[in-house]
């Protein structure tokens, strides 16, 4: 029988694991650089977090995640997004009393979700994420979408878009969810059933409907910038003054209300406008979640993130024709002619390597021609060969590949030979 892998998952296979290891890797370094820690929580979570966490009104909760019953008959769930989790770890372990306030954290891991598959969407996909818990500050929510914007623009892309909302705080809310019925009441029917449902229990879900997106009454519904009080609207105006003084444009959708019911205040997307990138051109998506630290059992703390995609990220960088470094090959290739020269061989590839460089040797008999062409193919800048008569003279003979210069090298000066040419290249 000839297995394959489950439907909406991929095998990231070497070539392109270098280039997620790249992207991730950046994205640890900027979010080091503005002052965020790693936290690590685990791939499956008790279901009641993400009932209580993301909604129980939400597609994610309704139709998405993965839930199953353990042997002693608890509820857990793969987990399908990365805030809830970070939030219940945060109540847990008591963060909330750390003196370092706002809690500055990222994550980077697999999320899961049953989602019809498609081009940058799969049921097992990587998200990076940060949270940042305890600050009420609007210019810490320009911080967060600038970090955002910084992980992209340092990968090199430049075809991206900023687009911000406020959902106001809750009596803005209210005030909009009242609007809401009553514009979508008297024609409910033309809409989708998943719309129908959610216009008693959450009508602001409608307007995030993929169906529906296009009919009549969604260009015509209520904005929410229209019904945020003063307080919001003043929050919302600091917000847009902060991100003009980083000099980071934007524009304003009042339609963006995200997935999630812990949203409230700002939501942001970032999307790609790369040409033939497709439909799914959300890169990174965000908001503020007042509440939600409560609602998972905290203390009252408010807290703002963004989880954005590895899938759609590298994508984006595809679609540009942004070519990742990540190609280095090898520092030195050793090729050994016969089992004498092979014993050697292995020695001084094990050296080589305590000494830190990036070295390999031939494992499958090749002749010295065959070598050759492995030591080219793995990119090596050197090969280092040795046969009997190196042996007996105890001096390699070390070739160097772009140039086809060969240097005799004795056996106990290779070692400084190539850390001396790393440190060089290296200044």
């Amino acid at each position: 029988m000839a297995f394959q892998i489950p439907r909406g998952t991929q095998d990231i296979l070497p070539g392109d694991s270098e280039k997620w290891q790249y992207v991730e890797q950046v994205a640890r370094e900027l979010c080091s650089r503005y002052g965020y820690r790693e936290i690590r929580t685990p791939i499956f979570e008790h279901t009641e977090l993400f009932l209580r966490g993301v909604g129980d009104t939400t597609d994610i909760v309704q139709k998405e995640m993965y839930t199953f019953e353990d042997k002693g008959g608890r509820a857990l769930t793969l987990r399908p997004e990365g805030t809830a989790p970070v939030v219940r770890a945060f109540v847990e372990h008591k963060l909330y009393g750390s003196p370092n306030q706002p809690l500055k954290l990222y994550y980077s891991g697999p999320m899961f979700r049953y989602e019809r598959p498609e081009a940058g969407r799969f049921r097992q996909f990587v998200q990076f994420g940060v949270e940042a818990i305890g600050s009420s500050d609007p210019a810490m929510d320009a911080e967060v979408m600038a970090l955002a914007m910084h992980i992209y623009e340092a990968l090199g892309l430049k075809r991206i878009r900023l687009v911000i909302n406020s959902l106001g705080d809750l009596d803005s809310r209210r005030a909009h969810r009242e609007a809401l019925v009553r514009h979508f009441s008297g024609r409910i029917d033309e809409l989708c059933a998943d719309c129908q449902a959610r216009l008693e229990t959450n009508p602001l879900r409608i307007l995030d409907c993929k169906k529906d997106r296009d009919h009549e009454l969604m260009a015509t519904a209520p904005s929410i910038l229209d019904y945020l009080n003063d307080e919001s609207r003043a929050y919302f105006e600091k917000v847009k003054h902060y991100l003009a003084m980083l000099g980071l444009p934007f524009v304003i959708d009042a339609r963006l209300v995200r997935g999630l019911d812990y949203y409230n205040h700002t939501t942001f997307e970032i999307m790609s406008e790369a040409e033939g990138f497709g439909a799914a051109a959300t890169l990174c998506g965000g908001g503020r979640y007042n509440g939600l630290v409560e609602e998972i059992g905290g203390p009252e703390m408010p807290g703002i993130g963004f989880a954005l995609s590895i899938e759609r990220l590298l994508a984006a960088l595809e679609a540009e024709g942004v070519e990742l470094p990540t190609d280095e090959g090898l520092d030195c290739y050793v090729a050994a002619l016969g089992e004498r020269a092979k014993e050697e061989a292995v020695r001084l590839v094990y050296q080589l390597r305590r000494a830190g460089l990036r070295v390999d040797q031939d494992y499958v008999g090749r002749k010295l021609k065959a070598q050759l062409k492995a030591a080219d193919r793995l990119k090596a800048a050197f090969v280092v060969m040795i046969g009997d008569e190196e042996l007996d003279k105890q001096i390699a003979t070390v070739k160097e590949m772009a140039s086809g210069e060969q240097t005799n090298v004795p056996f106990g000066e290779l070692v400084s030979f190539f850390t001396e040419r790393t440190r060089r290249e290296g200044e």
